[in-house]
C-alpha cells in the first residue's frame, strides 16, 4: 500500500489484460519486475529494475481503449473512458485526485490501452487532476495508424464543443515495446505546458538522456568551482541527478527557464533600468521599467508546438489549466492582469525568442464578460522588439517619453 493513494475495486477479468500489457512492455525492454499489484485493484502499482540497474515505479490509471460506435460521433473515432465503479457511487462528489508522488520516486500514468492491437494512448495526468469519472478521451484511426507505423506518436487532442473551451491537451501514443519510453517521458514531462510536452515527445532521441544514470561524470572546472556546489556539498552530477529525479523540482526548474531567458533578453536592452523576476503564485512573471516610465508587469506564455492550420502562425492557449468550481470564467485572463504578454516561441522554433503584445489588444472572450479569448495567434501585429510594447503599455498608464 502507498500512503495517500486511493484505491478502487475493479473487475479482475476485464483489467488483467491492461496489467499484462504493461508488464510485457517492461519485460520486452529487459526490465525485471519487482512488484505488480493485483488486477482487481486500481490504480496499478508496478516497481521494476531496468537493464542498467535503475529502479523505478509507476502508478497507472489504465483503461481499455476501444472503437465503440457512438451516435452523432465520427465513425473514425476511438476512445477510452476514465472511470472506476458506477455513476451512482459518485453522485454527491465526482472529483477524484490522481495521485502524484511528492518524492518523485513513482511516475503517474493516465493511459488507455488496446491490448489486441498492441498500443497505448497517454494523457497528461496533471491536465486531468483532479478528474471526473465517466469522461471519454477520444482519438482517431489516423493516430492509431501512426502509432502502428512508427511505434511512437504525439498530437493535440481536438477540443470538444461546449459552453466553455477546453484547454489544449497533448496525447502521446506508443507500441507495447515503447512503454518504458513512456514512463521516462512522463517523468520528464510532469507539469510541462502542452507545447513543451509535445516538443519533448517529438524529440524521442532524448529518451536515453532521461535516464538518471545517463549523466556526464566530467563536470567542468567552472562548475566545480561554483560556490553553490560548496554550499550544498554535492558534485555537479549529483545536483543534476537530484533535479532529474525530483519531479516537482524539475518542473520548477523548467518553468523558470523560459522566464529566465526572457529576463536575460529584456535586462540587456538599452533603456531598461529595472528588470526583476517575480515569484508570486498566480501573478505576472517579471516587472520591468523602461527609461523613467512606470513599472510594467510581464506575463510569459509558451506557444503550442503546432502552427495554426489556416494562417501558419504560432498559437497560444491563453487560459489557466483550471478554474474555480464556482466560476468557470476564472480560467481566463483579464486585460488588467498584467501590462504585457511575452509569447515564447521555443516550442515551435526551438530557439529562445519572444514576441510581445498588450493584453488590451487581444480579442475578448465571447461568453465571459471582461475576459480575454483563449485562442490567440502570434501574428504580425505582435512586436518583435519589446521597446514598442514597453512604450505602448506605459502610455496606457499615462506616461509620455
Amino acid at each position: 500500500m502507498i500512503l495517500g493513494l486511493k484505491y478502487y475495486k475493479t473487475s479482475q477479468s476485464s483489467r488483467a489484460p491492461l496489467l499484462h500489457f504493461m508488464l510485457d512492455g517492461l519485460r520486452s525492454a529487459g526490465c525485471r519486475i519487482i512488484y505488480a499489484s493485483p488486477a482487481d485493484r486500481a490504480p496499478f502499482v508496478i516497481t521494476f529494475e531496468t537493464v542498467s540497474g535503475e529502479r523505478m515505479g509507476i502508478v497507472a490509471y489504465a483503461f481499455l481503449a476501444t472503437r465503440t460506435p457512438t451516435r452523432n460521433r465520427p465513425s473514425d473515432e476511438r476512445s477510452f473512458q476514465i472511470k472506476y465503479g458506477s455513476k451512482q457511487d459518485y453522485a454527491d462528489d465526482n472529483s477524484h485526485a490522481l495521485w502524484q508522488d511528492p518524492l518523485g520516486l513513482f511516475t503517474t500514468l493516465l493511459i488507455g490501452i488496446d491490448p489486441k492491437e498492441g498500443f497505448f494512448i497517454a494523457a497528461d495526468p496533471e491536465a486531468h487532476n483532479p478528474t471526473k469519472f465517466f469522461i471519454r478521451v477520444e482519438f482517431k484511426d489516423e493516430h492509431a495508424d501512426a502509432i502502428r507505423q512508427h511505434g511512437w506518436h504525439s498530437w493535440e487532442r481536438s477540443r470538444r464543443s461546449g459552453p466553455m473551451e477546453e484547454p489544449v491537451e497533448v496525447l502521446v501514443g506508443g507500441a507495447r515495446e515503447s512503454f518504458l519510453d513512456l514512463i521516462r517521458f512522463e517523468r520528464a514531462a510532469y507539469g510541462l505546458p502542452p507545447g513543451d510536452r509535445q516538443l519533448l515527445a517529438e524529440k524521442r532521441e532524448l529518451m536515453g538522456a532521461m535516464r538518471s544514470d545517463a549523466i556526464d561524470e566530467r563536470p567542468s572546472e567552472l562548475a566545480k568551482a561554483h560556490p553553490l556546489l560548496q554550499e550544498l556539498d554535492l558534485r555537479t552530477e549529483d545536483i543534476i541527478e537530484l533535479i532529474a529525479n525530483a519531479r516537482r523540482l524539475k518542473m520548477a526548474v523548467r518553468g523558470w527557464v523560459a522566464e529566465e531567458h526572457l529576463r536575460a533578453t529584456l535586462a540587456q536592452l538599452d533603456g531598461v533600468t529595472h528588470c526583476e523576476r517575480l515569484d508570486e503564485e498566480g501573478g505576472p512573471d517579471l516587472r520591468i521599467r523602461f527609461h523613467d516610465g512606470p513599472l510594467l508587469s510581464v506575463e510569459c506564455k509558451n506557444v503550442l508546438r503546432r502552427l495554426n492550420k489556416t494562417r501558419n502562425l504560432p498559437r497560444i492557449d491563453f487560459q489557466r489549466t483550471r478554474a474555480a468550481k464556482a466560476d468557470p470564467c476564472s480560467r481566463y485572463y483579464s486585460a488588467g492582469d498584467f501590462d504585457i504578454v511575452a509569447g515564447c516561441l521555443h516550442a515551435v522554433t526551438e530557439r529562445w525568442e519572444f514576441r510581445y503584445m498588450l493584453p488590451s489588444s487581444l480579442a475578448l472572450h465571447e461568453k465571459c464578460a471582461g475576459k480575454l479569448a483563449s485562442n490567440v495567434l502570434v501574428d504580425e501585429s505582435w512586436w518583435r522588439e519589446p521597446q514598442g510594447a514597453f512604450e505602448a503599455a506605459a502610455a496606457r498608464l499615462g506616461w509620455r517619453a
